[in-house]
């Protein structure tokens, strides 16, 4: 457990289209946080009836004490890989709470106070656009200053099929890289309770 960062739940909401990897990446940030930090974690999901194209979300509560309602209620984290994603769900961001956008995918926010990233162009660049959603973890990694980077890689690894590691790991550290570039003072802007 990471004893300078309890956390008395936390609430994130990871939402796109089908085919972005949400629910792939739901799955890698909640065993890295309960596995390798040590924190109270449950995972829900929800995607639309289409394969590809569909709403897709991966909701993440996260404490470091027992969690007694495993749904998302009020969130603290908004991450929006789609347009629809962010139009849909930016009210269940508590006053207070932070929006993540794909800057590449999202065109208007319903605010202009919001963290944005191209993580779809950077995917492509790395050069593999399936890895949007490792570029994003990467980036989220920098943002929540109870995410430890060395955790989280090793997770990537123990989670995803040996054969596309690699470019999993170059996305990862694309996304981890560019966002502490451009929000450098980012992981400071969080208060727990």
């Amino acid at each position: 457990m990471i004893k300078d960062t309890p956390l008395n739940r936390f609430e994130i909401r990871l939402s796109g289209l089908g085919g972005q990897g949400i629910l792939t990446l739901g799955k890698i940030m909640g065993q890295a946080l309960a596995l390798d930090h040590g924190f109270y974690v449950t995972q829900t999901q929800s995607y639309g009836p289409e394969a590809r194209g569909g709403a897709s979300r991966s909701d993440l509560v996260i404490s470091s004490s027992t969690i007694s309602y495993p749904k998302t209620i009020n969130l603290d984290l908004l991450v929006a890989l789609s347009q629809e994603a962010c139009n849909k769900f930016f009210t269940n961001l508590k006053n207070g709470g932070f929006l993540v956008v794909d800057t590449s995918m999202v065109a208007q926010t319903p605010t202009n106070i919001y963290w944005g990233l191209p993580f779809t162009d950077m995917a492509k660049k790395v050069g593999l656009v399936q890895t949007t959603n490792i570029v994003t973890l990467g980036a989220l990694t920098h943002f929540l200053p109870f995410m430890k980077p060395a955790s989280v890689r090793k997770s990537l690894k123990s989670t995803l099929p040996a054969k596309i590691i690699d470019i999993n790991l170059k996305a990862y550290n694309a996304g981890f890289n560019k966002a502490k570039r451009d929000y450098p003072d980012a992981p400071e802007k969080w208060t727990f309770s």
